[in-house]
């Protein structure tokens, strides 16, 4: 399993390419060769970055679901919409599609952020309105999603 590390900030150029900070493509380099799927975040206004393997291990999760149910039938192709298999070019550098950038209203100043086997691409105010919106709830989600040990989900 892929365990990446670390925040970065970068700048994307007018074409909507940016350069993948050294540290993270030193971390994706053993997965790089077989290529990635972006798309959008379901949560937030930012983009998700799989590493190929990633992505099909979680499409053979979802090849489970019934898609003779309304609801999983709508679930997939919400989940899969503006999806796009990307590449790292020669220099490193991510282009972001258009549709995408617009999306996550990807301009000029952008954070990559590790999330654990992913990695998500922000506009840079939009990342920083997002951590200062939760940090304050963070101690309560903390405690809520962790500290539970009876719990099956709690990990302490």
């Amino acid at each position: 399993m892929l365990n990446l590390i670390g925040t970065y900030e970068c700048k994307a150029d007018v074409k909507g390419r940016l350069m993948m900070p050294s540290p993270l493509k030193k971390q994706l380099a053993p997965v790089s060769a077989n290529g990635f799927v972006i798309k959008r975040a379901v949560f937030q206004p930012c983009l998700e970055l799989y590493p190929m393997n990633e992505w099909n291990a979680l499409m053979e999760k979802m090849s489970k679901l019934n898609r003779f149910s309304r609801k999983n039938n709508d679930f997939i192709r919400r989940f899969t919409a503006g999806v796009k298999t990307v590449e790292l070019d020669a220099a490193g550098r991510l282009l972001i599609p258009k549709d995408l950038q617009s999306f996550a209203g990807i301009a000029k100043e952008v954070v990559v952020s590790s999330a654990i086997d992913i990695v998500e691409i922000w506009d840079k105010s939009k990342y920083e309105r997002a951590i200062n919106d939760a940090a304050t709830d963070f101690a309560d989600l903390a405690e809520e999603v962790m500290g539970d040990s009876d719990s099956d989900n709690g990990i302490s």
